[in-house]
């Protein structure tokens, strides 16, 4: 067996849920995470204090790395809301000490807007209470903003210290953000691709045939529809026929009707011109529909093919046999409707049905 790596380890730890019924295992992850990133960031400053040498600033300082390992912890022992309720609670007291502290140029406060996010993607419902929270971070902000203005900050830091944690604090607001974001939205995007694909599959399977793959009388009236309301060049209209098709149910079975009826459709798909509109019309008609092409170039489409379909064989069990079609063709004359054409096309179809079969009629 595979051993896993030490990432991939810590990361299923991190997502491991609380084992509780009805709570969610993408939230926990994405709380077990944003605190992990707000320790390894209260370290960072930490690490930037002490280098300064500011004692008063990295005896606060230590404070944070403490706090946010104990909500880490707490993480595996309380619920998911808990854990959610807390880290918002946390990070809410964090930044109003940090303010007090250090003031409003290290940009601590930014963590508000880590906050609304956070909030308003991680629960689907709710919208009331989301608005409400969004209005009292908007509140708390201005309010910070103004006692900053007229108070002096208990800790003042030196101007290199300053500007340094203002770096590492738009790193980490940023980092925080994009992976808040990320992580929800990842899981949004994969539902909306699943959607997506199966509104795609629902409507295929509304515009087609079942048994050949081709568009079925549903979706070609809807075609011809669109295409002869805007028709500025020449469109030809076919209604075919397999000859005799009763007889090879009949003789051969339902089963093998159903292979013919695939094998041509396939043939209509490979042999006739790419932009060709190929639709099962009923039984063993089909209705085919040439876009920018006049009747005599669509006769000689038709002719090839019906040259190709007379010469596949297919397998009766006792013996082998070929089928073969006819063919009504009709041209759109710029003003006929859908009713009209089609039933020119019918009677095209019968004419050829009685003159012998097996022909192209136009």
């Amino acid at each position: 067996m595979k051993e896993q790596s030490v990432l991939s380890t810590i990361y299923e730890n991190i997502c491991r849920d609380t084992g509780k019924q009805n709570e969610s295992a993408k939230l926990i992850a994405v709380v077990r995470l944003l605190t992990l990133t707000m320790l390894v960031y209260s370290f960072v400053c930490c690490v930037l204090v002490s280098l300064t040498g500011h004692t008063g600033a990295l005896a606060f300082s230590l404070f944070s790395p403490v706090l946010f390992l104990a909500l880490f912890v707490l993480s595996y022992r309380c619920g998911t809301y808990v854990s959610y309720c807390i880290l918002n609670i946390c990070i809410l007291f964090w930044s109003i000490v940090n303010i007090y502290y250090f003031g409003w140029n290290i940009g601590v406060q930014h963590f508000l807007v880590v906050l609304l996010v956070f909030v308003f993607f991680s629960k689907y419902k709710h919208e009331r209470a989301k608005i409400a929270y969004a209005s009292f971070l908007f509140v708390l902000r201005l309010i910070f903003y103004y006692y900053c203005r007229s108070h002096e900050p208990h800790t003042v830091l030196g101007t290199d210290l300053n500007n340094a944690l203002q770096i590492v604090n738009t790193f980490f607001i940023f980092l925080s953000l994009g992976l808040v974001a990320y992580l929800f939205s990842t899981t949004t995007q994969e539902m909306e691709g699943k959607l997506i694909e199966y509104n795609r599959k629902l409507v295929k399977q509304a515009n087609t045939d079942t048994l050949t793959g081709l568009y079925n009388r549903r979706r070609t009236m809807e075609y011809l529809e669109s295409l002869l309301k805007d028709a500025e060049s020449q469109i030809s209209i076919c209604l075919c026929d397999i000859d005799h098709f009763k007889h090879v149910n009949d003789t051969y079975g339902h089963d093998t009707g159903d292979v013919v009826l695939k094998s041509i459709s396939d043939t209509f798909r490979t042999k006739l011109p790419p932009d060709t509109f190929i639709s099962r019309w009923g039984g063993e008609e089909f209705l085919l529909i040439f876009p920018n092409m006049n009747g005599d170039e669509a006769g000689t489409a038709l002719e090839i093919l019906r040259q190709k379909i007379k010469g596949l064989v297919f397998d009766g069990g006792s013996e082998k046999f070929t089928v073969s079609l006819t063919y009504g063709l009709v041209e759109y004359d710029f003003h006929s409707d859908i009713t009209t054409l089609l039933k020119e096309a019918d009677e095209k179809l019968y004419i050829g049905k009685e003159s012998g079969r097996d022909r192209v009629i136009f």
